[in-house]
Protein backbone atom coordinates (compact mmCIF):
# COMPACT_ATOMS: atom_id res chain seq x y z
CA UNK A 1 0.00 0.00 0.00
CA UNK A 2 1.12 3.58 -0.03
CA UNK A 3 4.12 4.53 2.19
CA UNK A 4 3.09 7.42 4.03
CA UNK A 5 3.06 8.76 7.29
CA UNK A 6 -0.13 6.41 8.46
CA UNK A 7 1.77 3.38 6.97
CA UNK A 8 0.88 1.51 10.02
CA UNK A 9 -2.60 1.52 10.67
CA UNK A 10 -4.80 -0.67 10.17
CA UNK A 11 -8.89 0.26 8.91
CA UNK A 12 -11.86 -2.16 7.81
CA UNK A 13 -13.41 0.20 5.93
CA UNK A 14 -17.66 -0.76 5.75
CA UNK A 15 -18.52 2.22 4.21
CA UNK A 16 -20.49 3.17 1.19
CA UNK A 17 -21.43 6.17 -1.52
CA UNK A 18 -19.17 9.08 -1.18
CA UNK A 19 -19.40 10.63 2.18
CA UNK A 20 -17.69 7.54 3.98
CA UNK A 21 -15.20 6.27 0.92
CA UNK A 22 -13.89 9.55 0.20
CA UNK A 23 -12.90 9.74 4.10
CA UNK A 24 -11.05 6.58 3.81
CA UNK A 25 -9.23 7.27 0.48
CA UNK A 26 -7.45 10.24 1.98
CA UNK A 27 -6.65 7.93 5.00
CA UNK A 28 -5.03 5.31 2.65
CA UNK A 29 -3.36 8.00 0.59
CA UNK A 30 -1.96 8.81 3.60
CA UNK A 31 -0.52 5.72 3.94
CA UNK A 32 -2.80 3.42 6.24
CA UNK A 33 -3.71 -0.02 5.00
CA UNK A 34 -7.61 0.22 4.44
CA UNK A 35 -9.00 -2.91 4.11
CA UNK A 36 -12.88 -2.49 1.94
CA UNK A 37 -15.21 -4.83 3.56
CA UNK A 38 -17.74 -5.24 0.96
CA UNK A 39 -21.02 -7.21 0.66
CA UNK A 40 -21.46 -9.35 -2.12
CA UNK A 41 -23.88 -7.80 -3.43
CA UNK A 42 -22.57 -4.35 -3.00
CA UNK A 43 -21.14 -4.03 -7.13
CA UNK A 44 -23.92 -6.08 -8.38
CA UNK A 45 -26.90 -5.62 -10.61
CA UNK A 46 -28.88 -4.65 -8.13
CA UNK A 47 -26.93 -1.52 -7.39
CA UNK A 48 -25.75 -1.09 -11.15
CA UNK A 49 -28.39 -2.54 -12.93
CA UNK A 50 -27.84 -3.46 -16.80
CA UNK A 51 -27.72 -1.10 -19.37
CA UNK A 52 -27.93 1.57 -17.02
CA UNK A 53 -24.73 3.43 -17.15
CA UNK A 54 -23.90 5.25 -13.64
CA UNK A 55 -23.11 8.61 -12.04
CA UNK A 56 -19.61 9.11 -13.87
CA UNK A 57 -20.10 6.76 -16.36
CA UNK A 58 -17.57 3.78 -16.69
CA UNK A 59 -13.65 3.52 -16.50
CA UNK A 60 -12.40 3.10 -20.46
CA UNK A 61 -15.49 3.92 -21.31
CA UNK A 62 -17.39 0.72 -21.49
CA UNK A 63 -18.88 -1.44 -18.98
CA UNK A 64 -16.94 -4.78 -20.29
CA UNK A 65 -16.62 -7.80 -19.23
CA UNK A 66 -16.88 -6.82 -15.58
CA UNK A 67 -19.14 -3.73 -15.10
CA UNK A 68 -19.07 -4.31 -10.67
CA UNK A 69 -15.64 -3.21 -11.56
CA UNK A 70 -15.79 -0.80 -13.88
CA UNK A 71 -17.88 2.32 -12.03
CA UNK A 72 -16.01 5.16 -13.04
CA UNK A 73 -16.80 6.88 -9.38
CA UNK A 74 -16.56 3.81 -7.40
CA UNK A 75 -12.88 3.02 -9.27
CA UNK A 76 -12.07 6.81 -7.74
CA UNK A 77 -13.01 6.97 -4.19
CA UNK A 78 -11.12 2.79 -3.69
CA UNK A 79 -7.40 3.57 -4.75
CA UNK A 80 -5.11 2.32 -2.62
CA UNK A 81 -7.46 -0.29 -0.70
CA UNK A 82 -7.73 -3.68 -0.55
CA UNK A 83 -10.68 -5.62 -0.95
CA UNK A 84 -12.61 -8.45 0.60
CA UNK A 85 -16.30 -9.36 -0.57
CA UNK A 86 -17.39 -11.40 2.45
CA UNK A 87 -20.94 -11.92 3.57
CA UNK A 88 -20.91 -10.69 7.51
CA UNK A 89 -25.23 -11.84 7.85
CA UNK A 90 -23.38 -15.68 7.85
CA UNK A 91 -21.55 -17.03 10.96
CA UNK A 92 -18.51 -17.82 9.30
CA UNK A 93 -18.37 -14.05 7.63
CA UNK A 94 -19.00 -12.37 10.64
CA UNK A 95 -16.32 -14.57 12.98
CA UNK A 96 -13.89 -13.77 10.29
CA UNK A 97 -14.50 -9.85 10.79
CA UNK A 98 -14.04 -10.14 14.17
CA UNK A 99 -10.50 -11.45 14.13
CA UNK A 100 -10.02 -8.95 11.81
CA UNK A 101 -11.57 -6.31 14.30
CA UNK A 102 -8.87 -7.87 17.49
CA UNK A 103 -5.76 -6.70 15.15
CA UNK A 104 -7.06 -3.34 13.53
CA UNK A 105 -6.61 0.49 14.72
CA UNK A 106 -9.96 1.40 13.24
CA UNK A 107 -13.44 0.84 11.40
CA UNK A 108 -15.27 3.19 9.92
CA UNK A 109 -18.56 2.92 8.58
CA UNK A 110 -21.58 5.21 7.33
CA UNK A 111 -24.98 3.28 7.77
CA UNK A 112 -27.84 4.47 9.03
CA UNK A 113 -27.84 4.15 12.79
CA UNK A 114 -29.71 0.88 13.48
CA UNK A 115 -27.91 -1.14 10.48
CA UNK A 116 -24.83 -2.58 12.65
CA UNK A 117 -26.39 -2.85 15.87
CA UNK A 118 -28.66 -4.64 13.83
CA UNK A 119 -25.46 -6.97 12.89
CA UNK A 120 -24.18 -7.02 16.49
CA UNK A 121 -21.04 -5.20 15.27
CA UNK A 122 -21.36 -2.01 16.86
CA UNK A 123 -19.06 -0.10 18.96
CA UNK A 124 -19.92 -1.96 21.98
CA UNK A 125 -19.78 -5.79 20.74
CA UNK A 126 -16.62 -4.89 18.61
CA UNK A 127 -14.69 -3.11 22.42
CA UNK A 128 -15.56 -5.96 24.06
CA UNK A 129 -12.63 -7.70 21.90
CA UNK A 130 -10.77 -4.96 20.61
CA UNK A 131 -11.28 -2.25 23.89
CA UNK A 132 -8.38 0.23 21.65
CA UNK A 133 -10.39 0.28 18.56
CA UNK A 134 -11.57 3.43 17.25
CA UNK A 135 -15.42 3.01 15.72
CA UNK A 136 -16.30 6.25 13.30
CA UNK A 137 -20.10 5.98 12.69
CA UNK A 138 -21.60 8.47 10.23
CA UNK A 139 -25.13 8.01 10.10
CA UNK A 140 -27.25 10.61 8.46
CA UNK A 141 -28.23 12.28 11.33
CA UNK A 142 -26.13 10.44 14.50
CA UNK A 143 -27.23 8.14 16.64
CA UNK A 144 -29.82 9.34 18.97
CA UNK A 145 -32.87 12.22 18.58
CA UNK A 146 -35.99 11.49 16.52
CA UNK A 147 -34.76 10.90 12.93
CA UNK A 148 -31.42 8.69 14.02
CA UNK A 149 -33.46 5.93 12.14
CA UNK A 150 -33.51 7.47 9.09
CA UNK A 151 -31.06 7.04 5.80
CA UNK A 152 -29.55 10.50 4.30
CA UNK A 153 -28.40 11.17 1.27
CA UNK A 154 -26.22 14.27 0.53
CA UNK A 155 -28.84 16.02 -1.83
CA UNK A 156 -31.49 15.44 0.98
CA UNK A 157 -29.69 16.37 3.90
CA UNK A 158 -28.81 19.56 2.26
CA UNK A 159 -31.66 21.47 2.18
CA UNK A 160 -32.24 20.68 6.08
CA UNK A 161 -28.86 21.93 6.74
CA UNK A 162 -29.98 25.98 5.43
CA UNK A 163 -27.75 25.69 3.01
CA UNK A 164 -30.56 26.01 0.38
CA UNK A 165 -32.30 28.50 2.02
CA UNK A 166 -28.92 30.65 1.01
CA UNK A 167 -28.67 29.15 -2.97
CA UNK A 168 -30.42 30.72 -5.48
CA UNK A 169 -31.18 33.40 -7.37
CA UNK A 170 -34.21 35.29 -5.99
CA UNK A 171 -36.72 34.47 -3.10
CA UNK A 172 -38.79 32.65 -4.72
CA UNK A 173 -36.16 29.85 -6.13
CA UNK A 174 -33.83 28.22 -3.24
CA UNK A 175 -31.24 25.48 -4.96
CA UNK A 176 -28.82 22.63 -4.08
CA UNK A 177 -25.60 22.37 -5.07
CA UNK A 178 -26.31 19.61 -7.51
CA UNK A 179 -23.31 18.15 -6.04
CA UNK A 180 -23.85 16.77 -2.53
CA UNK A 181 -21.84 18.76 -0.53
CA UNK A 182 -22.37 17.38 2.92
CA UNK A 183 -20.79 14.18 1.37
CA UNK A 184 -16.80 15.81 1.01
CA UNK A 185 -17.63 17.96 3.94
CA UNK A 186 -18.60 14.74 6.20
CA UNK A 187 -15.34 13.28 4.80
CA UNK A 188 -12.79 15.49 5.86
CA UNK A 189 -14.21 15.85 9.01
CA UNK A 190 -13.78 11.65 9.34
CA UNK A 191 -10.60 11.69 8.52
CA UNK A 192 -9.69 15.11 11.50
CA UNK A 193 -11.30 12.86 13.66
CA UNK A 194 -9.39 9.20 12.65
CA UNK A 195 -6.03 11.24 13.38
CA UNK A 196 -7.70 12.69 16.50
CA UNK A 197 -8.75 9.52 17.83
CA UNK A 198 -5.36 8.01 17.09
CA UNK A 199 -3.21 10.83 18.50
CA UNK A 200 -5.39 10.24 21.60
CA UNK A 201 -4.90 6.88 21.91
CA UNK A 202 -1.19 6.63 21.38
CA UNK A 203 -1.39 9.06 24.41
CA UNK A 204 -3.29 7.25 26.86
CA UNK A 205 -4.31 3.60 25.15
CA UNK A 206 -8.00 4.21 24.98
CA UNK A 207 -9.54 3.44 21.72
CA UNK A 208 -12.85 6.09 21.27
CA UNK A 209 -16.53 5.35 19.46
CA UNK A 210 -16.49 9.09 16.96
CA UNK A 211 -20.02 9.99 15.98
CA UNK A 212 -20.61 12.17 13.26
CA UNK A 213 -23.98 13.28 11.79
CA UNK A 214 -23.99 13.89 7.52
CA UNK A 215 -26.47 16.40 8.36
CA UNK A 216 -24.59 18.33 11.48
CA UNK A 217 -21.50 18.84 9.36
CA UNK A 218 -24.27 20.39 6.73
CA UNK A 219 -25.09 22.26 9.31
CA UNK A 220 -21.38 24.01 10.38
CA UNK A 221 -20.79 24.46 6.96
CA UNK A 222 -24.03 26.88 7.30
CA UNK A 223 -22.31 29.04 10.01
CA UNK A 224 -21.99 32.43 8.95
CA UNK A 225 -26.23 32.05 8.08
CA UNK A 226 -27.32 30.78 11.09
CA UNK A 227 -25.09 33.56 12.86
CA UNK A 228 -27.17 36.45 10.72
CA UNK A 229 -30.27 35.08 10.95
CA UNK A 230 -29.71 34.66 14.85
CA UNK A 231 -29.01 38.42 15.11
CA UNK A 232 -31.86 38.97 13.05
CA UNK A 233 -29.93 40.31 9.83
CA UNK A 234 -31.94 39.63 6.64
CA UNK A 235 -29.66 36.93 4.38
CA UNK A 236 -31.67 37.00 0.96
CA UNK A 237 -30.49 34.59 -2.37
CA UNK A 238 -28.23 36.35 -4.32
CA UNK A 239 -26.75 34.21 -6.72
CA UNK A 240 -23.68 34.70 -7.73
CA UNK A 241 -23.50 38.14 -6.19
CA UNK A 242 -22.01 38.72 -3.15
CA UNK A 243 -22.94 41.54 -0.19
CA UNK A 244 -19.58 43.36 0.20
CA UNK A 245 -18.43 43.08 -3.15
CA UNK A 246 -20.16 44.56 -6.99
CA UNK A 247 -19.59 44.02 -9.37
CA UNK A 248 -19.25 39.93 -8.62
CA UNK A 249 -21.03 37.47 -11.32
CA UNK A 250 -20.46 35.39 -13.58
CA UNK A 251 -21.06 36.37 -17.49
CA UNK A 252 -21.41 34.82 -20.66
CA UNK A 253 -17.86 34.90 -22.64
CA UNK A 254 -17.62 34.23 -26.84
CA UNK A 255 -18.17 30.41 -27.36
CA UNK A 256 -20.44 28.01 -26.82
CA UNK A 257 -21.38 27.99 -22.80
CA UNK A 258 -18.11 29.55 -22.14
CA UNK A 259 -18.32 31.40 -18.54
CA UNK A 260 -15.84 34.06 -17.00
CA UNK A 261 -15.86 34.76 -12.86
CA UNK A 262 -15.25 38.32 -12.22
CA UNK A 263 -14.87 39.80 -8.13
CA UNK A 264 -14.45 43.79 -7.55
CA UNK A 265 -13.22 43.76 -3.82
CA UNK A 266 -12.00 47.66 -3.45
CA UNK A 267 -12.69 50.59 -4.92
CA UNK A 268 -9.27 50.38 -6.65
CA UNK A 269 -10.78 47.08 -8.74
CA UNK A 270 -13.37 49.28 -9.63
CA UNK A 271 -11.46 51.55 -11.20
CA UNK A 272 -9.24 49.19 -12.90
CA UNK A 273 -12.48 47.34 -14.47
CA UNK A 274 -13.49 50.52 -15.90
CA UNK A 275 -10.19 51.65 -17.27
CA UNK A 276 -10.49 47.89 -18.78
CA UNK A 277 -14.33 48.40 -19.93
CA UNK A 278 -13.89 51.78 -21.68
CA UNK A 279 -15.12 51.89 -24.82
CA UNK A 280 -17.65 49.44 -24.73
CA UNK A 281 -21.38 50.08 -26.44
CA UNK A 282 -23.35 51.69 -24.31
CA UNK A 283 -21.35 54.60 -22.25
CA UNK A 284 -18.97 54.47 -19.80
CA UNK A 285 -19.07 53.54 -16.57
CA UNK A 286 -18.64 56.18 -13.49
CA UNK A 287 -14.76 54.52 -11.89
CA UNK A 288 -15.42 57.15 -9.16
CA UNK A 289 -18.94 55.20 -8.00
CA UNK A 290 -18.77 53.51 -4.20
CA UNK A 291 -19.87 50.31 -3.06
CA UNK A 292 -23.20 51.44 -2.56
CA UNK A 293 -23.95 52.99 -5.79
CA UNK A 294 -22.36 50.23 -7.29
CA UNK A 295 -24.88 47.35 -5.63
CA UNK A 296 -27.80 49.55 -6.29
CA UNK A 297 -26.74 49.63 -10.29
CA UNK A 298 -25.85 46.45 -10.38
CA UNK A 299 -28.05 45.19 -13.63
CA UNK A 300 -26.57 47.71 -15.46
CA UNK A 301 -23.02 46.90 -14.27
CA UNK A 302 -23.40 43.87 -15.47
CA UNK A 303 -24.83 44.59 -18.98
CA UNK A 304 -21.75 46.39 -19.68
CA UNK A 305 -19.42 43.86 -18.71
CA UNK A 306 -21.29 40.94 -20.33
CA UNK A 307 -21.43 43.05 -23.59
CA UNK A 308 -17.47 43.06 -22.87
CA UNK A 309 -17.06 39.75 -21.98
CA UNK A 310 -19.01 38.32 -25.38
CA UNK A 311 -16.52 39.50 -27.42
CA UNK A 312 -14.15 37.71 -26.06
CA UNK A 313 -12.76 33.58 -25.56
CA UNK A 314 -12.86 33.06 -21.49
CA UNK A 315 -9.41 32.50 -21.38
CA UNK A 316 -8.02 35.80 -23.03
CA UNK A 317 -11.08 37.40 -21.03
CA UNK A 318 -9.28 36.47 -18.03
CA UNK A 319 -6.12 37.28 -18.91
CA UNK A 320 -6.25 41.16 -19.71
CA UNK A 321 -8.43 41.68 -16.41
CA UNK A 322 -5.94 39.56 -14.22
CA UNK A 323 -3.13 42.21 -16.12
CA UNK A 324 -5.45 45.14 -14.39
CA UNK A 325 -5.21 43.32 -11.52
CA UNK A 326 -8.68 42.23 -11.35
CA UNK A 327 -9.67 38.88 -9.60
CA UNK A 328 -10.82 36.68 -12.59
CA UNK A 329 -11.12 33.30 -14.14
CA UNK A 330 -12.54 31.12 -16.38
CA UNK A 331 -15.23 28.50 -15.62
CA UNK A 332 -13.61 25.04 -16.41
CA UNK A 333 -15.66 22.40 -17.47
CA UNK A 334 -13.90 18.92 -16.83
CA UNK A 335 -11.86 18.69 -20.26
CA UNK A 336 -10.40 22.23 -19.51
CA UNK A 337 -9.86 21.76 -15.78
CA UNK A 338 -7.71 18.43 -16.99
CA UNK A 339 -6.02 19.98 -19.47
CA UNK A 340 -5.16 23.61 -17.08
CA UNK A 341 -1.73 24.16 -17.21
CA UNK A 342 -1.73 25.01 -13.56
CA UNK A 343 -3.30 21.87 -12.56
CA UNK A 344 -1.19 19.47 -15.18
CA UNK A 345 2.80 21.64 -13.91
CA UNK A 346 1.65 20.02 -10.24
CA UNK A 347 0.60 16.76 -11.98
CA UNK A 348 -2.42 16.78 -9.45
CA UNK A 349 -4.52 14.62 -11.72
CA UNK A 350 -2.22 11.06 -12.18
CA UNK A 351 -2.90 8.14 -14.63
CA UNK A 352 -3.85 5.51 -12.13
CA UNK A 353 -6.83 3.70 -14.17
CA UNK A 354 -6.61 1.92 -16.79
CA UNK A 355 -7.69 3.59 -19.82
CA UNK A 356 -7.77 7.26 -20.81
CA UNK A 357 -9.08 8.16 -17.51
CA UNK A 358 -7.08 10.60 -15.36
CA UNK A 359 -7.60 10.63 -11.58
CA UNK A 360 -7.61 13.54 -9.33
CA UNK A 361 -4.65 13.58 -7.01
CA UNK A 362 -4.10 14.76 -3.39
CA UNK A 363 -4.10 17.97 -2.28
CA UNK A 364 -1.86 17.22 0.51
CA UNK A 365 1.70 17.94 -0.36
CA UNK A 366 4.34 17.14 2.18
CA UNK A 367 7.46 15.34 2.30
CA UNK A 368 6.63 11.17 2.38
CA UNK A 369 3.50 11.40 0.14
CA UNK A 370 3.86 10.94 -2.92
CA UNK A 371 1.19 9.06 -5.57
CA UNK A 372 4.40 7.33 -7.54
CA UNK A 373 3.45 4.27 -4.92
CA UNK A 374 -0.20 4.57 -5.39
CA UNK A 375 -2.55 1.20 -6.04
CA UNK A 376 -5.61 1.67 -8.43
CA UNK A 377 -9.08 0.47 -7.27
CA UNK A 378 -9.06 -3.35 -6.85
CA UNK A 379 -11.44 -5.46 -7.89
CA UNK A 380 -14.21 -6.91 -6.07
CA UNK A 381 -12.87 -9.47 -3.72
CA UNK A 382 -9.22 -9.51 -5.35
CA UNK A 383 -7.51 -9.58 -1.59
CA UNK A 384 -9.52 -12.00 0.18
CA UNK A 385 -7.21 -14.64 0.61
CA UNK A 386 -4.17 -11.85 0.99
CA UNK A 387 -5.49 -10.36 4.17
CA UNK A 388 -6.84 -13.45 5.77
CA UNK A 389 -3.48 -14.56 5.19
CA UNK A 390 -1.26 -12.04 5.86
CA UNK A 391 -3.36 -10.57 8.89
CA UNK A 392 -4.66 -14.07 10.54
CA UNK A 393 -2.30 -16.72 9.67
CA UNK A 394 -5.58 -18.42 7.78
CA UNK A 395 -4.51 -21.44 5.97
CA UNK A 396 -4.99 -21.97 2.35
CA UNK A 397 -7.79 -24.62 3.55
CA UNK A 398 -10.02 -22.45 5.55
CA UNK A 399 -9.75 -19.81 3.07
CA UNK A 400 -11.09 -22.32 0.00
CA UNK A 401 -13.52 -23.58 3.05
CA UNK A 402 -14.77 -19.92 3.66
CA UNK A 403 -14.66 -19.07 -0.57
CA UNK A 404 -16.57 -22.52 -1.44
CA UNK A 405 -19.54 -21.56 1.05
CA UNK A 406 -19.98 -18.37 -0.55
CA UNK A 407 -19.32 -16.63 2.49
CA UNK A 408 -16.28 -15.00 0.55
CA UNK A 409 -16.30 -14.45 -3.47
CA UNK A 410 -14.95 -12.50 -5.80
CA UNK A 411 -18.33 -11.29 -8.05
CA UNK A 412 -21.68 -10.64 -7.39
CA UNK A 413 -24.46 -13.17 -7.43
CA UNK A 414 -25.89 -13.34 -10.61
Amino acid sequence: MADGPLRDIRILDLTHVWAGPLGTRILADLGATVVKIEAPMSRGPQVFPAGVTPIGGWIGGSPGDEPWNANAVLVKLQRNKQSIAIDLKTDAGRETFLDLVRIADVVIENFSARAMSGLGLDYQHLAEINPAIIYVAMPGFGASGPYRDRVAFGPTVEPMSGLTDVMGYGPDEPRNSAMALPDPVAAVSATAAVVTALRRRARTGQGAYVEMSLHEGGVALCGPWLIEHQLDGQVERIGNRHPQMAPHGVYRCSGSDAWIAIACSSDADWQALCGVLSGVEGGNLDPTSDLAHRRSAHDVIDAHISAWTQQHDKTHAAELLQAAGIAAGPLNATPDMVADPQVRERGFFVPLEPGPTLMPGSPIKMAGVSSDDWTPCPRLGADNATVLRDWLGYSETKIKALEEAKVLVDRPPA
